[in-house]
C-alpha cells in the first residue's frame, strides 16, 4: 500500500519528523542577523567615541601645554575667544568638506572659493547694497562654484581631483582679477559691529554661534537624515548604492552645492573677522579641511565621516597654530607639526582598515 505523501516526505508513518523551515524560524533568523547588525552599529559607535575622546586628550593636553609655556597670554579670555573665532571660519568649511571626503570625493578648490566669495562680496557695488547684499553675494558665489564643480564631477565624468583642482586656479585667478591684488575694505558697519566685543552674546563671538549652528546642521542631516545615510552609501560603494535606487550623480552635485555653501558662509564669516576682502583669502584651506576631517575619522577612502570629530580636529589644529605664534615658533615648524599628526592619523585608518574594525 502507498503511503501517503506526507509520509512519504517524512519517512513514514513512525519516522521522526523533520520539520520544514517556517515563518517563525525565518523571522528567527532574521531577527538574530539584525541582532548582530545592532551590535555591529554600536561598536563602530563606541570606537568613533573612543576616537573622539582621544582628540579630547589631544586638545586637553594642548591646552596644558599654552597653559604652562604662556599663561598670562593663552589663557586670556581675548585670546581664547580668538582661537575660537579662528576655528570657525575654516570650520564651516571643514563641515562641508566631511560630507564631500565622506562620498568618496574630494574638494581642492575650498579655499579658492572662499577667496573669491570674499573679494566679490565686498566690491563698492556690492557694499552699496549693505549687509544683505554682502551676505547674499558671498552665499551665491559659493553655490555657484559648488554647482560647477558638482556638474563637471557628477554629470561630466571628471575626477573630484582634476575638476576642483580647475576650479582651484580658476577662482584664484578671478580673484585676482576682482581686486587687481588690492585689498578691498569693507565700510559696511552693521558687518563690521558683529566682531567687536559689544555683539558677544554671553562672552561668545557670533562667528562661532554661526559655526556652532552649522555644526549642528551638518550633524544632524549626516545622522539623522536619509540624505546622510545616502552620503554614506555612495562613499561605501557607489556601484551598489546605484543598485539599491540612489541616484548617484545627483547625490554627488547636492554634497559640492553644500561645500559651496559652506564656503559662502565662511567667505562671510572672514570678511567680518578680516574686515577686507583679499584675493589671498583661504589660504590652504583645503589642506587644514581635509586634514581636520581625517584626524577626526573621516575614511578619505569614502564611506564614514563624523562631524564630530572633524571639530575636534579644526580645534586641535587652530590651538596648536595659536600656541606656535604666542611663542615666537617658526611657520615652517609648525606645518611639520600638522604634517606629522596627517601622517599618524592616516596610519591609524590603514591600520583599523586592516583590521576589518570599520
Amino acid at each position: 500500500m502507498k503511503q501517503p505523501a506526507s509520509e512519504a516526505r517524512q519517512g513514514g508513518p513512525d519516522a521522526p519528523a523533520t520539520p520544514d523551515p517556517t515563518p517563525s524560524s525565518a523571522a528567527s533568523d532574521a531577527s538574530a542577523k539584525s541582532t548582530e547588525e545592532k551590535k555591529g552599529w554600536r561598536a563602530l559607535g563606541l570606537r568613533l567615541d573612543v576616537r573622539n575622546l582621544s582628540l579630547l586628550g589631544v586638545l586637553a593636553a594642548l591646552i596644558v601645554v599654552g597653559g604652562i609655556t604662556k599663561p598670562d597670554q593663552f589663557l586670556d579670555t581675548n585670546n581664547l575667544q580668538l582661537v575660537l573665532t579662528q576655528a570657525s571660519v575654516i570650520g564651516v568649511v571643514t563641515v562641508g568638506m566631511t560630507f564631500v571626503i565622506t562620498s568618496g570625493g574630494i574638494d581642492l578648490s575650498v579655499g579658492a572659493i572662499v577667496a573669491l566669495a570674499s573679494v566679490w562680496a565686498t566690491t563698492l557695488a556690492t557694499q552699496e547694497f549693505g549687509f544683505v547684499g554682502i551676505l547674499f553675494t558671498a552665499v551665491l558665489v559659493g553655490l555657484g562654484c559648488g554647482l560647477v564643480n558638482g556638474v563637471l564631477i557628477a554629470y561630466g565624468g571628471m575626477v573630484p581631483f582634476i575638476a576642483t583642482l580647475a576650479m582651484l586656479a580658476s577662482a584664484r585667478g578671478l580673484a585676482l582679477m576682482i581686486t587687481d591684488g588690492k585689498t578691498q575694505i569693507v565700510t559696511v558697519t552693521s558687518v563690521l559691529d558683529l566682531g567687536v566685543p559689544d555683539s558677544y552674546v554671553l562672552g561668545i563671538p557670533p562667528l562661532v554661534l554661526v559655526f556652532a549652528a552649522v555644526t549642528v546642521v551638518g550633524w544632524l542631516i549626516l545622522n539623522r537624515t536619509t540624505f546622510g545615510r545616502r552620503t554614506i552609501a555612495v562613499g561605501g560603494n557607489p556601484e551598489a548604492a546605484r543598485l539599491a535606487g540612489i541616484d548617484v550623480r545627483r547625490q554627488r552635485l547636492y554634497l559640492y552645492l553644500f561645500s559651496g555653501l559652506c564656503c559662502g558662509i565662511a567667505a562671510f564669516l572672514l570678511i567680518i573677522l578680516a574686515g577686507s576682502g583679499q584675493n589671498t583669502n583661504g589660504n590652504l584651506y583645503e589642506l587644514d579641511a581635509i586634514a581636520a576631517a581625517i584626524i577626526g575619522g573621516t575614511l578619505l577612502s569614502g564611506g564614514r565621516g563624523t562631524i564630530i570629530g572633524s571639530v575636534l580636529g579644526v580645534l586641535v589644529f587652530t590651538t596648536i597654530t595659536n600656541i606656535f605664534a604666542l611663542n615666537n615658533l617658526q611657520s615652517d615648524v609648525q606645518q611639520i607639526a600638522k604634517g606629522a599628526i596627517i601622517v599618524a592619523a592616516v596610519l591609524v585608518q590603514r591600520r583599523t582598515l586592516r583590521n576589518g574594525e570599520v
